[in-house]
């Protein structure tokens, strides 16, 4: 995987590449990245809990990828999408205040 989080919002990053993001793609990231924002906003999901669902998705993006023989650089872009939001997920976990 990569060294830097990053996702194909990026426009900067898909001028580099002359790769422009796959727009059925790009969409249904966005959606569903605004109905687990929706969801902690309403209470109805914990950040712990919607940080599992993605880590979840890496799992299964995983096996799916090795099962399926799916190229390793469209393995590496997705994972490195989902490892982006959750760690913006993360950014959201309550402090504990322990250090």
């Amino acid at each position: 995987m990569t060294n830097q989080i990053s996702n194909d919002n990026d426009k900067s990053r898909a001028a580099e590449t002359g790769l422009a993001p796959d727009p059925h793609g790009q969409a249904a990231l966005l959606l569903v990245e605004s109905l687990i924002h929706g969801l902690l906003s309403r209470s109805v999901l914990s950040v712990t809990e919607a940080i599992e669902i993605v880590e979840t998705a890496v799992e299964v993006n995983t096996e799916i990828a090795a099962e399926q023989a799916v190229p390793h650089v469209t393995t590496e872009k997705s994972l490195a999408m989902l490892v982006a939001i959750s760690a913006s997920l993360q950014n959201d976990l309550p402090e504990t205040g322990l250090s």
